[in-house]
């Protein structure tokens, strides 16, 4: 669909989906990271799963900008600092894979990876002793680095794994939302040159993500106000179980 693009051929049905998506884009980049299933599909089904990533891509760095603009003061640049190096290593990975790999196959393995995360998570949630030390320890760190990196190049979909991570060091709301939204506004510019290079990023669809940027906001916004007033531990639990619905959808679809 890519081919001559035309933002004036799409169905209203389409224009509602890409809306929603949008949207969706938005609350997750309020901290609902898990919410990203829904445009990861969306874009999916209309562009095609690899694609989609370069389309989507700009929307994502404008909803960061936005997420860092609001949230920003809140980041805790020790953990932006120790997550980068290893997630930049994984978009290279992810890019050389890009080329290598089958549609049919990656985003299913995205999801598994999602899913055995989150019941980590919720195991250690539950027996507190459980893995105590491990989520400090720089091993982990460069190891969930590295899997945003590959997972954000491959399908766009490394919010439930940084989001997971953040939960797992015990991060407050606020930092997870400023921390979040610094790390993926510089590995989201990062991996414009190799999305550039795989033909993902078109000049024709850039009109598309300008349209689409007052449902990103409206997002955002009403995203961030859930987030002012939810409790801390559902705030975790939700983050789980969105990350849990994101690994099921990307593995059955």
């Amino acid at each position: 669909m890519l081919a001559g693009f035309d933002p004036s051929e799409l169905t209203p049905l389409f224009w509602l989906l890409l809306t929603l998506a949008a949207f969706g884009i938005g609350i997750t980049k309020s901290g609902f990271s898990g919410v990203s299933l829904v445009h990861v599909l969306v874009f999916a089904h209309l562009f095609g799963a690899r694609a989609s990533t370069g389309v989507v891509l700009p929307m994502l760095i404008a909803g960061d900008t936005m997420a860092m603009l609001m949230f920003g003061q809140h980041a805790n640049w020790n953990y932006v600092r120790r997550m980068l190096p290893p997630a930049i290593i994984g978009v290279v990975i992810g890019w050389i894979l890009m080329n290598r790999i089958n549609d049919l196959w990656y985003r299913p393995t995205i999801g598994l990876i999602i899913f055995g995360l989150a019941s980590l998570q919720i195991g250690r949630m539950l027996r507190e002793e459980w893995f105590a030390r491990m989520p400090h320890s720089t091993l982990f760190a460069w190891c969930m680095g590295g899997l945003v990196g590959i997972t954000t190049m491959l399908a766009n979909a490394a919010g439930p794994v940084f989001g997971l991570f953040l939960i797992a060091i015990g991060l407050p709301k606020k930092e997870f939302v400023g921390t979040a939204a610094w790390f993926f506004l510089l590995l989201n510019l990062f991996k414009i040159p190799f999305s550039w290079n795989l033909g993902l990023i078109r000049t024709d669809t850039l009109a598309l993500n300008a349209m689409l940027l007052i449902p990103i906001f409206l997002g955002l916004k009403t995203g961030g106000t859930i987030v002012e007033r939810i409790q801390q531990r559902w705030f975790d639990l939700t983050i789980i179980l969105l990350s849990g619905l994101a690994a099921v959808q990307l593995i059955v679809f």
